[in-house]
């Protein structure tokens, strides 16, 4: 039993650590290109690294009633939280604010 949970834990770091993977790092993803935002997967960006404290339907510590500045500025830069965990610092791994606007802009039609 102790080994099936090891090998739970680390599959699940695995997985984690793949998302990194979908994150674009190249030179043209940090000048905001506008091919590198069309080439951007919101959707797989989501889901690798957002749906485990935003929810599939993103109805986890997500108010769509806020200022699109303010949701990107949070992607971007992170964000405490008033209980961990605590939204990361994405422009560090990558995103870019056009980037950022376009998970925003899923996190809102998965809302409906």
């Amino acid at each position: 039993m102790k080994t099936m949970k090891m090998i739970g834990i680390a599959v699940a770091m695995a997985m984690f650590l793949a998302g990194f993977a979908l994150i674009p790092n190249g030179s043209s993803a940090a000048t905001g290109s506008r091919a590198a935002t069309q080439d951007f997967d919101a959707a797989g960006t989501y889901t690798a690294k957002c749906v485990a404290c935003h929810g599939k339907a993103a109805d986890k510590k997500f108010d769509a009633a806020l200022p699109e500045t303010e949701m990107v500025e949070a992607i971007l830069k992170g964000k405490k939280g008033e209980k961990p965990p605590n939204m990361p610092a994405y422009a560090e791994k990558g995103i870019t604010e056009d980037q950022a606007k376009a998970l925003v802009a899923h996190m809102k039609s998965l809302k409906g």
